[in-house]
């Protein structure tokens, strides 16, 4: 069985500078961080499978925010 998705992106343009990147990497975590909690609050008003996958989704953007966060950390001691 194939299938295809058609996801639309908001592309920003990648700023040159490290400053540029360190504060773009900051809002978009920040922005993750905020889309975590909104999705852990809704599975907390569904019930079985949908709120156990909306938990387990969330934990993956844990994980994902911990590795930018990690990544944004060390931008700020090269930068």
């Amino acid at each position: 069985m194939s299938h295809s998705h058609d996801h639309s992106h908001h592309h920003h343009d990648i700023p040159a500078s490290t400053d540029e990147n360190v504060a773009l990497l900051a809002y978009m975590l920040h922005h993750n961080e905020h889309h975590a909690e909104e999705l852990h609050e809704l599975a907390h008003n569904l019930d079985g499978d949908v709120s156990n996958l909306i938990h387990e989704a969330v934990s993956f953007f844990e994980k994902g925010n911990e590795k930018l966060a990690q990544a944004l950390e060390r931008m700020q001691k090269e930068g």
